[in-house]
Parts: structure tokens; C-alpha cells; sequence
């Protein structure tokens, strides 16, 4: 028997699993594993690739013996079948990987790298898709004005609660009891004639007795409705004016512009063409979000370079929007502190330019007021009114304060119309005022 040697598969046979040639003749050598060949050999003398499976490419050292020609092909290993004889590529180690090495994993785009532990595995089947998420959540259902209207008070009225109706917590009505009681509404910006008058209705017939919050809730509410009932005044449109001017004022930061889109917004949705006229020209940014609410509500604006003639352009927009037929201008002043007099002086111009246009004009002024300031509203409006003329009232941003009652206070001292309040950012969150709602909401009463 000849000596046997350890069989050391090359590279590319390991790689590829190539299958020998039929067995050589008993004239040739079997060349040992990682020898050279001669060159110039005989190609029948290279055996051709075989096909094998993956317990060939990993199958451990073997032998190569010599045999008989009958019996040449039985006695080889699989290690000789995989490709012990194959020809050297050109650049490549004709001895092979170091046999001490590990194999090189073989991974092909089709799969995995088969290992012999994986021949008898099943293949896991592949993961079904995650389900379909939707692109955006679904809308929640419309909330109704008085949803929105009581959520936007919450703070005023849990603060008015909390400082009244506790006072009625097992306690009897006494002069003491009743001089706290006035504080807190004083407190609550709700004035001091509402206070007084407030006090005395709770006190009415109920003196040295004992009182429920639920009761003194109620009777809040139907005091402050009663203030407030002459001042609930709808902005009316007289149609038989074109344009019928509305001239906004207020101070930096009020609203202004936001409440001139959300109005534009609800002319347009009751069939009446509308045009906006961007007199701050003191602020680039302003004319930029007159034009952004005019993109969006469909109506046109007329507005010049930063700097330019507030008064000019108020005059130039008469003209045009008298021209085409408009039914509603709406110009926007520059925000200014009442306490300024120059700035005020320069409001005072406008109204003088648009009465020589139109001397009925502007047919309604409106004050936009930020509930936030709270007494500031107070001299707000008295020094508004005598440079413009104020008509009516539309309060902002009673959602973002616990100050709400100054449009109480604001009621019982000017009996300026209110016309529109707001409790939030959307269109939908500015709504006429009503009397009732008000009242119910600031006292915390269901509707």
C-alpha cells in the first residue's frame, strides 16, 4: 500500500465544489493535493468541476491513495472528488488557504451561508408585512361652540370658582363673609360696580344663612348676563354701502391681523366679496400675513413697500375695491400703544383720508382687544375710541388667560358693542358674542 498523505483541497475547489474526471490511466500519476502540475499537460488529464453539496465544502482532511484503474473511483475521498486535482489560476497560491485557517464564509445573494448543522433545517418562512399604518390620525369630531367656548374659559372660571363659591363652604352669609366676597370678584377684573351688585344679589334675603356654591354660581351668571346683555351686539353689514369699510385697530400683538382673515373667512361664507387693504406698513411681516390669509379666504390684497403712506394706501384701496364692486374692505392698521401720540396722531390721519373718500366712512371701527392685558384694556379702549371712533369690540386669546372678566368690567364702564370673542387659533374659534354663553362659561356652568 503506498504512503498516504493528508489530502489539502485547493482555494477554488473548496469554493466552487468542482467533481473529478473519470479516473487516470495506470500509466499516469494521481497528482498529490497542491502540487504543481506539468506543464504543458494534457487536458484530459485535469479532472472537470463536480457538483457537490455543502458537506463537501467543509469536509474534514482526507488521503489520496494510488489504485487500480477498477477501482481508482471508489477509493476516492470526496476531499479528491471535490477537486484535489484541479489546475493553478494564474496570481493565485498554488498550495492553497493555510489549512490551519478557517474556511472563507461563502455567502451568495440567494441566502444564507449553508452551514452541515443547517442541511436538515427547514427554511423559516418569511415575516408577513407590518399592517398598513394610516399616513395621517383620524380627525376628531367637530366640537360645538359651547365646547369650545367653556374649554377656552376654563382658567377665568376655575379661578372665579375657586375664590367664590369656597367662600360659601359651610359658612353662613356675614358681613364678612360678604366683604370677601367682593374682593374676590374685584379680584377677577369683574369691576367694582359688577362686584357690588353681585354681592347684593347673593345676599339678598339670605343674610345670616347659609348658601350652596351651585346657588352662587348661578346667580353670578344671571348678574354678569345682565351687564352684558346691551353690549351683545351682532356686526351688521349694510350691504347698500360698497365697500362698507371696516377700519381695525389695537395695539402690537392684540390679533389684528389673524381676527382681519378670520373675518374675511366668514364674509366670504356668506356670499359677500372681500378685500384687504395692508396698512401696517410699519412691519414687513404683517403684509406678508395679510397676503398669506388672503391666499387662503380668496380675497385680494392691496398693500405697498415697508414704510410706505398708511393713509395713501387706504385711499388707493377705496378706490379700487368702490371700482370693482367689493362688498367689504377691511384695512389693517399699524399696531401702536395708546399711550403714543404720534402713533395715534398718525391712526387719526387714516380716519380723516377715508371720510374725504367717503364721509360715512369707516362704517365701523373695531378695537381688537387681548384679553391677557387685563385692566390695560381699561385705557385701551378710552384712548382708541377718541382717535378712531371705536364702534365695536372683538376680544382675543380667552383661552390663554384666567382674566376674562375684564370684558365685564369693559362693558359696565363704555357700553362699547362686543362683537366677536376668541377662544382658540382656528377659523371656528372666533364667534359673535352672546350674553348667556358668556356668562354661563365664566361662572362654570353647563350650558
Amino acid at each position: 500500500m503506498a504512503e498516504t498523505k493528508p489530502d489539502k483541497p485547493g482555494f477554488l475547489s473548496r469554493l466552487f465544489g468542482r467533481k473529478a474526471d473519470p479516473a487516470p490511466q495506470p500509466d499516469q500519476a494521481v497528482p498529490q493535493a497542491g502540487s504543481h502540475p506539468v506543464a504543458g499537460g494534457h487536458p484530459e488529464t485535469m479532472p472537470s468541476p463536480p457538483t457537490t453539496g455543502a458537506d463537501d465544502l467543509t469536509a474534514a482532511p482526507s488521503t489520496v491513495t494510488t489504485a487500480s484503474p477498477d477501482t481508482a473511483e471508489e477509493n476516492k475521498t470526496p476531499a479528491q472528488l471535490a477537486g484535489a486535482d484541479l489546475q493553478p489560476v494564474e496570481g493565485l497560491d498554488p498550495e492553497g488557504t493555510n489549512p490551519q485557517e478557517p474556511l472563507p464564509r461563502i455567502v451568495t445573494e440567494t441566502g444564507p451561508e449553508l452551514r452541515p448543522d443547517m442541511a436538515a433545517e427547514a427554511v423559516p418562512a418569511p415575516e408577513p408585512p407590518p399592517a398598513a399604518v394610516p399616513l395621517s390620525p383620524q380627525p376628531e369630531p367637530a366640537r360645538g361652540w359651547w365646547q369650545r367656548l367653556t374649554e377656552g374659559m376654563r382658567r377665568t372660571s376655575s379661578s372665579l370658582s375657586d375664590s367664590v363659591t369656597g367662600l360659601f363652604t359651610k359658612r353662613r352669609l356675614d358681613d364678612a363673609t360678604l366683604e370677601e366676597l367682593e374682593d374676590a370678584l374685584v379680584q377677577a377684573d369683574l369691576g367694582v360696580p359688577t362686584a357690588m351688585r353681585i354681592t347684593e344679589a347673593i345676599s339678598a334675603g339670605r343674610y345670616n344663612k347659609e348658601i350652596s356654591p351651585q346657588e352662587v354660581k348661578a346667580i353670578l351668571a344671571g348678574e354678569v348676563e345682565k351687564t352684558l346683555q346691551p353690549v351683545a351686539q351682532p356686526l351688521t353689514i349694510d350691504r347698500a354701502k360698497k365697500p362698507y369699510v371696516i377700519l381695525m385697530v389695537g395695539v402690537n400683538g392684540a390679533g389684528k391681523t389673524t381676527t382681519i382673515g378670520k373675518l374675511s373667512q366668514k364674509f366670504r361664507q356668506q356670499g359677500l366679496t372681500v378685500m384687504l387693504a395692508a396698512g401696517d406698513t410699519f412691519r414687513a411681516a404683517a403684509i406678508e400675513q395679510l397676503k398669506v390669509w388672503g391666499e387662503r379666504v380668496g380675497a385680494p390684497v392691496l398693500s405697498r413697500e415697508q414704510g410706505a403712506d398708511a393713509a395713501g394706501l387706504a385711499y388707493d384701496a377705496l378706490q379700487e375695491a368702490k371700482a370693482n364692486g367689493t362688498d367689504v374692505l377691511l384695512i389693517d392698521t399699524a399696531g401702536r400703544l395708546q399711550n403714543k401720540a404720534g402713533l395715534m396722531a398718525e391712526l387719526e390721519k387714516i380716519v380723516r383720508v377715508v371720510k374725504k373718500f367717503d364721509p360715512s366712512a369707516p362704517h365701523a371701527t373695531l378695537l381688537v382687544l387681548d384679553a391677557t392685558v387685563g385692566q390695560n384694556a381699561m385705557s385701551q379702549v378710552e384712548l382708541f375710541q377718541k382717535a378712531a371712533g371705536v364702534t365695536g369690540l372683538v376680544m382675543t386669546k380667552l383661552d390663554g388667560t384666567a382674566r376674562g372678566g375684564i370684558l365685564v368690567a369693559l362693558a359696565a364702564k363704555f357700553g362699547v358693542p362686543v362683537h366677536f370673542i376668541g377662544v382658540g387659533e382656528g377659523v371656528e374659534d372666533l364667534e359673535p358674542f352672546t350674553a348667556r354663553d358668556f356668562a354661563r362659561a365664566i361662572a362654570g356652568l353647563e350650558g
